[in-house]
């Protein structure tokens, strides 16, 4: 666990499909992003705080877009991709890793909102190289083990499903 303090300048990087899904896989639940945000910003300073999401073309996820953005978060939006044959693929970690190195220089840590364990090296690099404390929030049950472990500090989302999940309504 690390100290806390108001003085601490905290940026928030969310891996949007990979809380979906551990959310929509393990409890059959939304996030609730505002408290996520509050949650990992712990009362220090917010410098930045960014919503990395994948457009597909559902009716829908326009407004959980709006939502996010009215929750704090600048929503970064990458297209999904379709391949010959129907395969579809999206993620953000090669954007996710290369923000967290240009803002990492800017901030005291870095909280990264996902348990994917592509990330260990990006973390490795944030510590070591720049100096800076890099916090994981994640659900458990799904985080990589080793990026649990090299991380400073690690926020289980499991230990907060009342605040941090809503049930969906379908």
């Amino acid at each position: 666990m690390i100290v806390k303090n108001p003085d601490q300048r905290v940026a928030v990087l969310v891996d949007v499909q990979n809380m979906y899904y551990s959310a929509r896989n393990l409890y059959k639940a939304r996030v609730n992003f505002k408290n996520l945000l509050k949650l990992t910003v712990s009362n220090r300073l917010l410098v930045r705080a960014i919503a990395y999401v994948i457009k597909s073309e559902q009716k829908t996820e326009q407004s959980f877009f709006d939502a996010l953005n009215n929750s704090g978060f600048e929503v970064k939006e990458k297209p999904l991709q379709t391949f010959f044959g129907g395969a579809k693929k999206g993620d953000w970690d090669l954007g996710i890793a290369m923000d967290a190195i240009r803002i990492g220089i800017k901030v005291d840590s870095i909280v990264l909102v996902s348990g994917d364990g592509d990330f260990r090296p990006v973390v490795n690099y944030l510590q070591h190289a720049l100096g800076c404390l890099v916090e994981i929030a994640a659900f458990e049950s799904t985080a990589n083990k080793e990026l649990i472990e090299i991380a400073d500090d690690f926020i289980n989302i499991e230990k907060h499903k009342k605040k941090l999940l809503f049930k969906s309504r379908k």
